[in-house]
């Protein structure tokens, strides 16, 4: 009744106006729109601006503002919405709709010690040919209303998911140490994998060291001061902090928590990653697997 009311009064009032009347999305009336036309046998169209628009924000919005236009073109698709990626950005530009800008963070390497520091052995080669071959991996901070939280992940390169993390209120080498040590038994990679990170204490430490001897893996350190060979993680920080901590106060370490893990789970799972040609993670490594299953059956 209510989207039929809708279809009788859209000549007068904008349907965004009528839908917010009758507590309904736009997008779930031009979704519907969309069924009764492919029921009646009806060609779909071309979608009108102000559908597009009602999807759009709704991407926006469930994205937490992290997408831009390339990757909210490319969730349109997915959806079934077939549309040209220049509407896409001209339309996102014309309502100011983009992504959250970067920010600049503190450092939290304290490289300042006397312990022995390991040789860059990946060079800025970010591209490993397959999984477990390496993974970078690095420490950062949330603050709360309880005190400071810092977290470590360990990321594959070769899809780009991450294997394996610590959310801790200390920066300590334990911290690098259960990271590692979830996703040895997450992964249980084959000898010779390099661990990549900075030359901070923790990863310098001789419990972190004897932990990668003991799986059969290698140390491999940024150089001096050099955010840029280790630019996969650095990036990943930066889109967990625009997804999670922009604009918003945690009340409590469990609250800060609790938001980390699910965005780790959505990245994992759902984010688009446009250098794995905008799917997720786990979609590109599960793509991988298969053509390997084909190509050896």
């Amino acid at each position: 009744m209510k989207y039929a009311f809708i279809d009788k009064h859209k000549s007068v009032w904008p349907v965004s106006v009528l839908c917010e009347q009758l507590e309904i999305s736009p997008s779930g009336y031009h979704q519907h729109r969309q069924r009764r036309r492919i029921s009646q046998g009806k060609p779909s169209g071309r979608i009108s601006n102000d559908a597009l628009l009602a999807h759009i924000k709704a991407i926006h919005v469930q994205f937490k503002g992290e997408y831009g236009w390339p990757r909210v073109w490319k969730e349109l698709l997915a959806n079934g919405v077939r549309v040209g990626k220049e509407r896409v950005r001209q339309l996102m530009a014309q309502h100011g709709i983009k992504a959250y800008a970067k920010r600049k963070f503190k450092a939290t390497t304290n490289s300042a010690h006397g312990l022995p520091v390991a040789p860059n052995l990946i060079q800025r080669d970010f591209s490993p040919a397959l999984p477990n071959r390496v993974w970078t991996t690095d420490i950062t901070y949330l603050d709360t209303g309880e005190g400071w939280l810092y977290l470590t992940v360990m990321l594959d390169l070769f899809s780009r998911q991450v294997v394996g993390w610590s959310i801790q209120p200390r920066m300590t080498q334990q911290l690098v140490v259960d990271a590692l040590r979830m996703a040895w038994f997450r992964r249980r990679p084959e000898t010779g994998l390099i661990v990549h990170s900075d030359r901070g204490s923790q990863y310098c430490s001789h419990l972190f060291q004897s932990t990668l001897k003991a799986y059969g893996m290698k140390s491999s350190m940024s150089r001096k001061a050099d955010c840029w060979d280790n630019a996969p993680t650095e990036s990943l920080w930066g889109s967990l902090k625009r997804a999670c901590v922009y604009g918003r106060r945690f009340r409590t370490r469990a609250e800060a928590i609790e938001a980390v893990m699910n965005w780790l789970a959505f990245y994992n799972a759902r984010r688009l990653h446009s250098t794995l040609g905008y799917v997720s993670p786990m979609q590109f490594e599960k793509n991988w697997l298969a053509e390997q299953e084909r190509r050896s059956a």
